[in-house]
């Protein structure tokens, strides 16, 4: 499917999604402490590469990243989530109790410092399976057309 041509669109939308990911890497960090979190800031950052597949064309995008950088991120964002949860287990905590690492290792405040790499985990994820359900979407459209 041919894109079309439009200066207007492809300006604002350069402008925009840089200014887009930020507040989406704003609402992952600021989940730990208020609104938010990583499921929300990974559909706001979805949404920047909609925004981009919409005024660059599909082709256009995936030469930036396909589907297999968005499996890695997809897999990083597994083991981020996870490994932190699994190292909760071995530090005699249950599944995601941030305090058993904390005070094993006797770090003062370090269970904020994991609630961020597991909500950047949750958002990564997020952002890869939704980008890439947007991808498959735009694909099958463009084959049945």
């Amino acid at each position: 499917m041919p894109v079309r041509e439009n200066v207007v669109i492809r300006t604002v939308s350069r402008l925009a999604v840089p200014f887009i990911q930020v507040f989406a890497l704003y609402v992952i960090v600021h989940g730990a402490s208020g609104a938010g979190g990583g499921f929300q800031g990974g559909v706001v950052f979805a949404a920047s590469f909609v925004l981009m597949v919409i005024a660059f064309g599909l082709g256009s995008v995936r030469k930036r990243i396909d589907n297999r950088g968005f499996m890695i991120c997809s897999v990083l964002g597994i083991f981020a989530y996870a490994g932190i949860g699994f190292l909760c287990l071995l530090f005699a905590g249950n599944y995601l109790e941030y305090g058993a690492i904390e005070a094993a290792l006797g770090i003062p405040h370090l269970h904020g410092l994991l609630i961020d790499v597991v909500e950047a985990g949750i958002g990564i994820n997020v952002m890869a399976v939704m980008t890439s359900i947007i991808y498959d979407i735009a694909e099958q459209r463009g084959k049945s057309l």
